[in-house]
């Protein structure tokens, strides 16, 4: 069974939220607090988080930037404020996907269904595919571990949420190939994710901070304007 953690501080919503996720098999809690909320994300084993933006204590932004490098599991923001700015920012600090107030309970736990498999499939590749003889693959002083999907640079791990990882790593399964942010945004995500090829770019900035020498000027993952984006080796 399935865990999911409700972040909302609205009583009707999150017992709105909680009974449908109950009704369908989910085992769901309640968060009121934001400033309570990243301390039970990272200690309550859960499989996804349903976070609102508007909280208490905490907004639902600084809570995501607080534990999406310590907690790989999908983040699902639930939020009246749909502005472009909002969700841009909301999927740069690691957010999953939004879900716009007033929202249906079934499109929502359709969603939650819809993540948590996605998330299942990447993370049963992890676990199946753990292997000593990783073949790397090297560009620069990156090292991309395909296998135990893990990231060197130099000799420091860098760490990438599993979307982020699935990007790097297929653009760099095919070097000097150059994607479009359909293409990627296709094969990344799949038809069934709710959202558009905005999502690519907001992820591919995200990489480069990481691991690019100077972000502002990327040397290994190279934007082709009017075109898309390739991995240069």
């Amino acid at each position: 069974m399935s865990k999911i953690l409700i972040v909302e501080d609205d009583d009707e919503i999150s017992m709105l939220e909680r009974d449908y996720l109950e009704i369908n098999g989910f085992e769901a809690d309640i968060i009121p607090d934001g400033s309570k909320a990243v301390s039970a994300a990272l200690n309550g084993s859960y499989d996804l988080i349903l976070l609102d933006l508007m909280l208490p204590g905490m907004n639902g932004y600084e809570i995501c930037r607080e534990i999406r490098d310590k907690l790989d599991i999908p983040i699902l923001m639930v939020t009246a404020r749909l502005e472009s700015v909002d969700k841009i920012r909301g999927l740069g600090i690691g957010a999953d996907d939004y879900v716009a107030k007033p929202f249906d309970p079934a499109e929502l736990v359709a969603r939650i269904k819809s993540h948590l498999k996605r998330y299942e499939r990447l993370t049963g590749s992890m676990k199946t595919n753990l292997a000593p003889g990783d073949d790397a693959i090297i560009i620069g002083d990156l090292r991309i571990l395909p296998r135990s999907w893990k990231v060197y640079k130099g000799e420091e791990e860098i760490k990438l949420p599993n979307r982020e990882f699935e990007l790097l790593k297929y653009m760099a399964t095919y070097p000097n190939i150059v994607f479009s942010k359909d293409q990627l945004f296709e094969k990344i995500w799949g038809y069934e994710y709710v959202g558009d090829s905005a999502t690519v770019t907001v992820h591919i900035n995200r990489i480069r901070e990481k691991i690019e020498d100077d972000p502002a000027k990327p040397q290994i993952i190279e934007t082709v304007w009017g075109a898309g984006y390739r991995i240069n080796v």
